[in-house]
């Protein structure tokens, strides 16, 4: 699993767990909350009816009164009160007085006057002096239809003398717990959605900047040419800038070494022979051999110039990771001007360059002069190899995403031993004429082709001979 689902994933699960937790606590304390609001309520209520009525309730008896009237008249008010977008239109309190035996000696419902309620714990227990409360359904096993019922004791002095109870539904009060439950699970919700899209949002910033620093990488680790994308100024831009420091001073460090040792190497042989020379210079010569021998210093010289030239210009491509300034180049021009920088070439070994453009010639993206470099060399090898009189060909064509270059020659091919070690450095094979390469001619054209997102394929032709392909990336837009 990847690193940024992980975290998603992960962030989610918190997210999610913490609101579902809030969630259910809310929840689960609305419905307490409101119940024990209404209870305070019933309470205030309960003791303030109960002084009111204490002076009517004597011996038992329950005394006539104008406020008793007001009580019953109560329960019949039609009223149409809006609370908070909630209509209301009936009284929901019920008000019964017992007296000090227990028995109903009022009953705003007008229902249950003269029955016993000792047992009923809002009287039992307020006539012993305690607090007084119940809830009662009134269908059973429905929750809504829970009645709670506060009493407060009567008194006549320090002597409790009855009970009055106030009762009211909780379906009163549940289109209220109904609505700020809703109101809740639909902000939690939405608080759930909006955590999910930020988490989505971040774990995507992070996986898109951990991709493109593990193909960074990826492309070191496998040798292939890698720009350090831009990571910002965070902390993973700082790792990603770290990395590229540590790889660009362990690589130089290494292709330093790599490239003393080569190029000692391979100038041992033009030194040791631009030696010999002079010293057999420092003795009396004929004029033939002496001129022979100054032939050989000069064309030594030549030799060890063209290879450092060459090995300079591969350092170049092979230290650079991405192209500077690129620009768009013309296929057909670009191979024309190559014809025209080798024509010399061509007429002193009287070969003939046959080249096949489209109508139309492809643009392709990168720096004219490399690429004109390469397939200078792919040319340079082939005219090395054509027999003398024959025709090389060149040959450009696109097709879908790629443009094709083509070099062609009639030469001897490419001996089996060889086939796995064109593109290493130094190595050369022996041409037609007794003719030596640098070796680095391959290599460059390998670097060029990198840089440009494309490949280069060196290969015996189906007729014989050599068929060198450049392939370069046709880009979306110029």
């Amino acid at each position: 699993m990847k690193i940024g689902l992980r975290i998603l994933l992960g962030y989610f699960l918190i997210v999610g767990l913490a609101a579902w937790f809030l969630l259910n606590v809310f929840v689960a304390e609305v419905k307490p909350g409101v119940r024990s609001t209404l209870e305070d309520t019933l309470v205030d209520t309960a003791e303030l009816l109960a002084g009111v009525v204490a002076d009517r309730v004597r011996g038992g008896a329950l005394e006539p009164s104008p406020k008793l009237d007001l009580m019953q008249d109560y329960a019949r008010r039609d009223i149409e009160v809006d609370i908070g977008g909630v209509i209301k239109r009936r009284l929901d309190y019920r008000i019964y007085i017992t007296d000090a035996r227990g028995i109903v000696v009022y009953d705003s419902s007008g229902k249950d006057a003269g029955k016993d309620y000792s047992r009923w714990n809002d009287v039992y227990l307020t006539l012993q002096g305690k607090y007084g409360a119940r809830s009662t359904r009134t269908v059973a096993g429905v929750d809504r239809s829970t009645v709670l019922y506060v009493a407060a004791p009567i008194r006549d002095g320090e002597r409790i003398i009855g009970v009055l109870t106030v009762a009211k539904p909780l379906s009163s009060v549940q289109v209220f717990v109904d609505r700020s439950q809703r109101k809740i699970m639909q902000r939690g919700t939405v608080l759930l959605i909006v955590s999910l899209l930020i988490g989505l949002a971040f774990a995507w910033w992070l996986a898109r900047a951990l991709g493109q620093l593990m193909r960074y990488v990826s492309d070191v680790e496998a040798g292939r040419k890698a720009v350090l994308p831009s990571l910002g100024d965070n902390e993973i831009g700082k790792l990603g800038r770290a990395l590229h420091a540590m790889r660009t001073r362990l690589e130089g460090k290494e292709y330093a070494e790599q490239l003393m040792h080569t190029l000692a190497h391979e100038l041992k042989s033009p030194i040791a022979a631009i030696q010999g020379s002079a010293e057999l210079l420092s003795e009396e010569l004929p004029p033939a051999e002496f001129r022979h021998f100054l032939d050989n210093i000069l064309s030594q010289n030549a030799r060890q110039k063209q290879l450092i030239d060459k090995l300079l210009a591969l350092v170049r491509v092979e230290q650079q990771q991405g192209l500077d300034g690129a620009e768009a180049v013309d296929i057909g021009a670009l191979l024309r001007q190559v014809a025209a920088d080798a024509a010399g070439r061509l007429q002193q070994r009287g070969l003939r360059l046959g080249m096949t453009l489209p109508p139309v010639a492809p643009l392709v993206r990168g720096d004219a002069l490399l690429l004109r470099q390469a397939i200078g060399n792919l040319l340079d090898n082939a005219i090395d190899f054509a027999p003398h009189g024959g025709e090389i060909g060149a040959a450009v064509s696109a097709s879908g995403d790629a443009v094709r270059i083509v070099i062609t020659d009639a030469g001897p091919g490419i001996p089996h031993y060889a086939a796995g070690r064109l593109f290493e450095r130094f190595y050369s094979l022996p041409r037609p004429d007794g003719g030596k390469s640098t070796g680095l001619g391959l290599p460059f054209v390998r670097e060029v082709a990198a840089l440009h997102g494309g490949a280069i394929d060196v290969a015996n032709g189906e007729r014989g001979g050599c068929r060198a392909e450049l392939t370069l990336p046709l880009p979306l837009t110029l």
